[in-house]
């Protein structure tokens, strides 16, 4: 996947969830921040098991995609 898509498939992500000014207002904050993203990503699940990572995966897949888990 090249760099234009993952790109665009995150901006669609981000105005979904936070709409079209929102999403931009965050760019803007992410270009204009010394983000580290690596540090980020460290710290993301900090403290938390992988019962519980999974706990919450399986919740957001359930409440995105209702239908794949319908009996």
């Amino acid at each position: 996947m090249n760099d234009s898509v993952i790109f665009n498939e995150g901006m669609q992500f981000l105005i979904e969830k936070m709409g079209n000014v929102r999403a931009e207002k965050f760019i803007t904050i992410i270009n204009k921040e010394n983000f580290d993203y690596t540090q980020w990503r460290k710290n993301l699940f900090n403290g938390m098991t992988v019962r519980q990572i999974s706990k919450e995966a399986m919740d957001y897949c359930k409440e995105k995609y209702p239908e794949k888990f319908e009996q």
